[in-house]
């Protein structure tokens, strides 16, 4: 790997910094690390690396409801990225004409997202999210050898679930799980948590957000907005104000 000229420490300093200075109280964060002008072969080595953070107010990726009332998904015809062809563990650009496909077919039948399959036949994860699936109070949900990317709110979904006593399984997912799941639910970072209330126009459940979802839900929100006791999780971007007696 290239030195991007950058710690993990000093990009994560500057994306606070970038939230003050653009006084948001809620933002999406992205930083982006790319080669620059140079070469336009195939091979970028003689290329600068460029790096830079972007932040912008984002709201529900799938829809304002969609947190509440779930979502209508398909399985996709498009599959996920195979082993050895690109590198899916990477939160990288070229990945995403993949999920791009995925979510134009999606959308062009009339979903709101789609689900990809792997290499194999298992499920993968959304376009842009992970997926988990619930059934007889267990979560199951892909290992990160089914093409998935180990997404930082799947990891916080995975510890939460954890700290609330109910089992989580990373384990290869047959389509037909999809169908008689108890829940099933997307995370990302701009997805959140989100559940699905219908997959290929078969309900999941009782086809509305089921309890497990709502309770990771209500753990998650509490601890972005602050409500619930943090152990570590968050960091200051504004400090206290002093209030006058």
């Amino acid at each position: 790997m290239p030195d991007i000229g950058f710690t993990a420490e000093q990009l994560a300093e500057a994306m606070v910094e970038l939230v003050k200075a653009n006084k948001m109280k809620s933002c999406y964060l992205r930083p982006v690390v790319f080669r620059g002008y140079g070469e336009i072969g195939v091979f970028p080595g003689k290329n600068p690396i460029e790096v830079y953070v972007a932040c912008w107010e984002w709201g529900q990726y799938l829809g304002e409801e969609a947190v509440s009332q779930g979502v209508d998904v398909c399985v996709s015809s498009w599959t996920r990225i195979a082993p050895n062809t690109l590198p899916a563990l990477a939160k990288c650009a070229a990945n995403y004409m993949n999920s791009q496909l995925i979510k134009m077919e999606a959308v062009a039948n009339g979903y709101a997202e789609g689900i990809g399959l792997d290499a194999n036949g298992y499920v993968s994860e959304g376009s842009g999210e992970n997926i988990f699936v619930v059934r007889d109070g267990r979560i199951h949900t892909p290992p990160l050898g089914a093409s998935v990317l180990p997404g930082i709110t799947r990891d916080t979904v995975i510890r939460l679930a954890s700290e609330v006593g109910i089992p989580v399984v990373e384990a290869l997912i047959p389509r037909e799980m999809l169908y008689i799941a108890d829940e099933v639910f997307f995370t990302g970072t701009a997805a959140e948590i989100t559940p699905i209330r219908s997959i290929d126009k078969i309900p999941v459940g009782k086809g509305r957000r089921g309890p497990i979802t709502e309770k990771l839900q209500k753990e998650f929100f509490g601890l972005i907005k602050g409500t619930r006791p943090d152990n570590g999780w968050l960091t200051p971007v504004y400090a206290p104000q002093s209030v006058g007696a």
